[in-house]
């Protein structure tokens, strides 16, 4: 690659770590956020704001890669009409103006790759179904959500980009996201499974989600959707005990399933649904993950803090 890589959604989670493997590896970086005094500086790194929606059009002057994982937390508060439609806007439109803006630019000095964060989300709540990249999208807000977003990740492919879409599970890491907020319940004894807890949990290492997402940056096979997931997912009670075990800390009081949705509405399915979702293609591409084991990864992440 000769031109920077394009990433927004740099302080995320995800982006944090991906930013960090990228600099190892001294690639050119533009980093787009809506708090660009967060961003790392340095050389080869060049910061822009934003506000969340709109890139300017420098953004993507010259870039050889676009990476779009911003977006609005699911579960960062109460699901208003407001905050959903900051989670729409976050995702939907946003990918919409980033593929407006590389339309702009003329063919030859548009980007080659677009890869866009999703999320297994879009296979809705399907029981026992085992669910591969091609399994159908399901029902609910986070499908719909997922599908219309994808959707405007495609329209790039007209431009000329090879567009890879990753379907992200719950990505554990000790340094944010869910496994921080359900270690401190289990420490103080209130962890438990959620609703009946026979849900399949789809599940992803933070170093396998930033493996998978270079991966998708500089394998020219892949495109499409990619099920960013371990490859052996667990039934939401199994889950729950495992943190309880590495914590050694009971897993008493589950999350019972009239409340959740008493709180969540219809949210509530997407924690309540079960997808049990596999990593079929990048399985089958040769993609030899780094934390495939549950346990392991517990371990690491939640003894070391």
């Amino acid at each position: 690659m000769s031109g920077p890589i394009l990433v927004t959604g740099a302080t995320g989670l995800v982006g944090r770590a991906l930013v960090a493997r990228l600099r190892t590896e001294r690639r050119p970086l533009r980093l787009v956020s809506r708090t660009p005094h967060r961003l790392p500086t340095g050389s080869g790194v060049e910061a822009i704001g934003w506000d969340g929606c709109q890139p300017p059009a420098s953004a993507l002057e010259g870039a050889d890669a676009v990476v779009h994982l911003a977006g609005e937390p699911i579960f960062g508060g109460l699901p208003t009409r407001a905050r959903r439609a900051r989670i729409r806007t976050s995702r939907i439109d946003s990918t919409q103006a980033l593929v407006r803006r590389i339309a702009e630019l003329p063919a030859s000095a548009r980007p080659r790759t677009l890869v866009c964060a999703s999320a297994v989300g879009i296979y809705g709540d399907r029981a026992e179904t085992e669910l591969s990249e091609h399994a159908a999208p399901g029902e609910g807000f986070l499908a719909e959500l997922c599908v219309a977003w994808e959707e405007e990740a495609r329209r790039a492919e007209s431009l000329g980009l090879r567009v890879a879409r990753l379907r992200f599970g719950v990505v554990l890491a000790r340094a944010g996201g869910a496994l921080p907020v359900l270690a401190r319940l289990f420490r103080f004894g209130l962890g438990g499974r959620v609703g009946s807890g026979r849900q399949w949990f789809s599940w992803i290492h933070l170093d396998d989600a930033v493996g998978l997402a270079l991966r998708a940056l500089e394998d020219t096979r892949l495109e499409g959707p990619l099920n960013a997931v371990a490859p052996e997912p667990v039934r939401n009670a199994d889950f729950a005990q495992a943190v309880a075990r590495t914590l050694h800390r009971p897993a008493l009081l589950p999350a019972p399933a009239l409340g959740l949705r008493l709180a969540l509405g219809d949210l509530s399915v997407e924690l309540l649904g079960s997808r049990r979702v596999v990593p079929a293609r990048a399985l089958a591409l040769g993609y030899g993950f780094a934390r495939p084991d549950l346990d392991a990864t517990l371990a690491a992440e939640l003894q070391a803090g």
